[in-house]
């Protein structure tokens, strides 16, 4: 997988230019293959429901985010592609969910539109680790690659980047020490609110924070329009807490301590009624019953594949599996490790700050 270094440069706008024309056959490459892009949002947006709720994003995204939104505009133009792709893949979880199901929508039997990350999760005076399996449908494999951005005052950030899309909606790190890995979860559709911050956006800004605070000051002010689940990492103090948020800014944190803590695909401490996920559920399930102890346990259970039909190892679509280290007294670690099965590749990146 190529890391890019980009900047500083002059612009929002110019950071997104330069990703764009880097990686703009990959990009083009996988909206030609997103089968939910071409077969649920490209009909929806023509539609009059869906050009009010693009228009709706886009303009709150816009005011709340403009330097992120110069950056997608220069994606756009760098690549070569419409804006509006560009707009839909960024804002498919926030747009998917107000697709009416009655419209006659071609969408084949075999378009995936999950996304079952797990993560394991524990802080204790020895160890700390956050480990992440990242899994998305189909259409992203082989198109992803690691931005590393750098700005004229300082602050440089590395993230895993969906072809397209700001980074990362998948996980990151940055100079000030703050990581983060994300996983999403499921609320009903009457707790989604059409029109307000996306997710995309929100992380994006994390890889901004000055601190595991400040990052939680980003999460709690903004209005979402749905929810999702932070785990934020304070790299030199080992602290991890776990963020589950959902529109209206309803938000729940749990500190990590000596407990292993895994999070797949399902609210856990914030009260908000959700789909019942049976993939998310097995999941937990079977992680609960696994040992938990060291590093080589953590790393078995994330590689877990016992239940066949809902391993906690997606075989058929993990893109990543991300492990964090922090081990005392000062040695801080990030390593990341790529297990894309079915197309039969494996590879290690070790980031130490």
């Amino acid at each position: 997988m190529e890391i890019f270094e980009v900047g500083p440069c002059e612009s929002s706008y110019k950071m997104g230019y330069e990703i764009g024309q880097r990686f703009s056959s990959l990009i083009q490459s996988r909206l030609a293959a997103d089968l939910i892009l071409q077969n649920q949002l490209h009909p929806f947006a023509k539609t009059g429901l869906g050009a009010r709720l693009i228009n709706s994003l886009s303009d709150n995204n816009r005011n709340v985010f403009p330097r992120y939104w110069d950056e997608l505009l220069g994606v756009a133009d760098g690549c070569g592609v419409p804006i509006l792709d560009i707009i839909l893949i960024n804002f498919r979880k926030e747009i998917l969910a107000f697709i009416p199901k009655d419209e006659g929508v071609n969408v084949p039997e075999d378009t995936d539109t999950s996304d079952d990350c797990s993560d394991i999760l524990v802080s204790r005076d020895d160890m700390s680790i956050a480990a992440h399996n990242e899994d998305a449908n189909l259409a992203l494999v082989g198109h992803t690659y690691l931005i590393k951005a750098n700005f004229s005052g300082g602050l440089s950030y590395t993230a895993y980047t969906y072809a397209g899309e700001l980074p990362s909606c998948a996980f990151g790190f940055n100079s000030h020490g703050v990581a983060f890995t994300l996983n999403s979860v499921p609320p009903l559709l009457d707790e989604i609110v059409a029109g307000d911050i996306g997710l995309n956006f929100i992380s994006r800004d994390l890889l901004e924070a000055t601190s595991i605070g400040d990052a939680l000051k980003k999460i709690q002010s903004s209005a979402v329009s749905i929810g999702h689940s932070y785990n934020l990492m304070d790299i030199p103090t080992r602290k991890i807490i776990n963020v589950e948020t959902a529109s209206k800014n309803r938000i729940s944190v749990h500190e990590i301590n000596s407990k292993p803590f895994f999070h797949a695909n399902m609210y856990l401490h914030l009260q908000v009624p959700q789909v019942q996920d049976e993939n998310s559920k097995t999941r937990q399930e079977r992680a609960a019953l696994l040992p938990k102890e060291t590093k080589d346990d953590f790393l078995s259970l994330l590689g877990n594949t016992d239940d066949k039909k809902y391993p906690i190892y997606m075989t058929g679509e993990i893109l990543f599996t991300k492990v964090h280290k922090a081990y005392p007294p000062s040695k801080n670690l990030m390593v990341a490790s790529n297990n894309l099965r079915m197309v039969g590749q494996s590879t290690d990146y070790c980031f130490e700050f």
